[in-house]
């Protein structure tokens, strides 16, 4: 058994294949634990998670949500914090994006946003999601297995961000290969650990294109961005908007692709669960929300504490950073009888909180949702049985998986399945 106590949650890449039980370590020690390496209050209690994220908007600030405590803070906590965040805000890292911005701030870009992806819109998106999933299958189902992370679920959810949001054609297989690399928050190339802006690299590429649908509007998301005013009537500057779309197109595939991903997995890794689901189909949506709650695409988002403040009866001082383990709260036995299990039929199935909750709950989850029903719904109506590959991953019951290394997001770094073809 491992030394969990003396474990960094945020800097030991041993920590990323043994997740669940260093999180049920720590809930069984105390849903709200300040862990010794970084001072980080770890919430992994679900009724403890839902009062951080639920209470963010006047407790907590959102600009450490995506690097937690890495680097430190630029300033010293305690005081008066609110001043101090004001003051450094932009040395910290993601500053300029949605996900790390708090108040009316948050509210004016997230709007833009929500107008956007609407229903009706996804409706419309979803049959171009239908012929992007068969195009896909049709160049691997006849060798009966690939390397389903980059060949399938990458390549999808890469496209269907791109179609929404109006990329040319041209464009989409260029932006499947840059963001083909895995991230690096633990081990691996120091530059590219820590960044002011991780997604720099996209903003030449969809600044240019908003200003094309500011001269030449289409019918797109993009054109809808680039003229999109504030409520006085005034218009965002180009930069701005061009972070939006950054970090949508970022997040829209990012966590979708791992989702998709997942899927496989418990496919090929509970056998009657894929028997029930191909006799079924009207069982997907739960299959997949059980997916979710089982294995979050995202695994930690951070809050900074504003003010002193209790959560579950622990005392958390101004200026202190505390995470949310997503699936520390996904596998809380208190909120999920038998967590651990994996069932079809969980009534709560859906309090997950693998999309978040509150004033940032994620904007994609119904895009999320539907790509992967569609992508689930054709590959088993267009196989008979999917299995994971034994030479790359071993035999049931003793399965060999390698996650990405990075505190923030969870996914598999190769996935390897087998099928017979229908």
């Amino acid at each position: 058994m491992a030394d969990y106590d003396s474990i960094d949650f945020f800097t030991d890449p041993s920590i990323v294949n043994d997740t669940p039980a260093y999180l049920a370590h720590l809930r069984a020690r105390c849903p709200v634990l300040r862990e010794p390496h970084h001072g980080v209050f770890m919430i992994t209690g679900y009724d403890a998670a839902m009062e951080v994220l639920g209470s963010q908007s006047t407790h907590f600030s959102s600009a450490v949500t995506v690097n937690g405590p890495i680097p430190p803070l630029p300033f010293a906590p305690g005081g008066d914090v609110r001043a101090k965040l004001a003051a450094h805000r932009q040395e910290m890292p993601w500053t300029q994006h949605l996900a790390t911005m708090d108040g009316t701030e948050h509210t004016a870009h997230r709007t833009f946003l929500t107008q956007l992806l609407t229903h009706s819109r996804l409706k419309a998106n979803e049959d171009y999601v239908h012929g992007a999933v068969d195009s896909l299958i049709d160049k691997v189902i006849h060798k009966g297995g690939c390397e389903v992370t980059h060949e399938f679920a990458h390549a999808l959810s890469t496209l269907v961000i791109a179609d929404l949001l109006g990329v040319p054609e041209e464009d989409r297989q260029a932006l499947i290969d840059l963001l083909g690399l895995p991230p690096t928050q633990m081990g691996g190339d120091a530059e590219h650990k820590v960044q002011a802006d991780p997604l720099a690299y996209l903003h030449d590429r969809f600044r240019r294109y908003l200003a094309e649908r500011r001269q030449q509007p289409r019918d797109d998301m993009l054109t809808g961005l680039a003229r999109s005013r504030f409520r006085d009537g005034s218009e965002p500057e180009l930069a701005a908007l061009t972070r939006l779309a950054c970090f949508l197109f970022g997040a829209g595939q990012d966590t979708s692709a791992r989702l998709v991903a997942f899927c496989f997995r418990v496919l090929g890794d509970f056998p009657e669960v894929q028997r029930q689901v191909r006799a079924d189909p009207a069982l997907i949506p739960a299959f997949i929300e059980e997916v979710l709650r089982l294995e979050n695409p995202v695994k930690s988002l951070s809050r900074l504490a504003l003010a002193d403040v209790q959560i579950a009866g622990v005392a958390i001082p101004a200026g202190a950073i505390v995470t949310v383990n997503i699936g520390g709260a996904n596998r809380d036995p208190a909120h999920f009888p038998d967590p651990d299990r994996f069932d079809l039929t969980r009534p709560n199935v859906r309090d997950h909180l693998s999309f978040s909750r509150g004033v940032h709950a994620c904007i994609g989850a119904p895009l999320a949702r539907m790509e992967t029903r569609v992508a689930m719904e054709r590959w088993l109506a267009r196989s008979s049985d999917i299995r994971i590959s034994e030479a790359h991953h071993g035999p049931a019951g003793a399965r060999r998986y390698a996650y990405e290394p990075t505190y923030l997001l969870q996914g598999l770094q190769a996935l390897h399945v087998k099928w017979d073809e229908a």
